[in-house]
């Protein structure tokens, strides 16, 4: 599984010590982390929650990632960006319970933490414990044991109604205001990262007319 990180703005100083804890878990795991940054508070390319939603949504829908983390101050912000999009199902998380039961109840592919609400002392074990819990056993088994069908079951009747009510991502990208698209995919490392990875070329080609 190909996981990216990204950090809007507010939580910008935290990059290192997230992409550390969430590498340290999931890569000996078999999994690949690709890091979008925001890598310093005072990088060139600035993260709004709102453009963090917009690249996660790019990176799911064009196959260049499969699966997102990111946050904000409480992660809800970030979570509802996410969310706005097609193809994404963001849950917002703050301990393992959270992540394992995000993971094989709801099935998702996106997670939005709060990176300063409640990240005190002991806070990057909390990240290595989510993390453990959300990569480490597996998606959609259900929970408990005796919800296992409607669980998963209800996650189906879920994706089948949000391919009904969303519309396709280049239609969302070309309707929204093409600076804050063009600020969303304007890190330092976006390029290599993206267009290695990416496997839609109608998206492919969006952003390169962008940039």
């Amino acid at each position: 599984m190909r996981i990216a990180l990204i950090n809007e703005n507010s939580q910008a100083g935290k990059n290192s010590l997230i992409c550390d804890a969430l590498k340290k878990v999931v890569e000996p795991m078999g999994h690949t982390v690709d890091n979008y940054g925001m890598y310093a508070a005072d990088d060139a390319a600035q993260l709004t929650y709102v453009q963090a939603g917009i690249l996660g949504a790019i990176l799911l829908n064009s196959g260049a990632a499969d699966y997102v983390v990111t946050g904000c101050g409480t992660g809800e912000g970030a979570m509802l960006a996410m969310n706005s999009f097609p193809n994404v199902i963001c849950g917002h998380i703050e301990d393992p319970v959270d992540a394992y039961t995000f993971a094989h109840v709801n099935d998702g592919n996106a997670v939005a933490l709060p990176f300063a609400k409640g990240f005190g002392w002991g806070g990057e074990l909390n990240l290595e414990y989510m993390f453990e819990k959300l990569f480490g056993f597996g998606h959609g088994k259900g929970y408990p044991a005796d919800r296992v069908v409607p669980e998963q079951r209800n996650k189906k009747i879920l994706d089948e109604v949000r391919s009904k009510t969303l519309r396709p991502l280049t239609e969302c990208l070309q309707a929204i205001d093409p600076e804050l698209v063009k600020g969303a995919v304007a890190g330092e490392h976006f390029s290599e990262l993206f267009f290695a990875n990416c496997k839609e070329e109608s998206i492919a080609a969006y952003i390169k007319g962008l940039l």
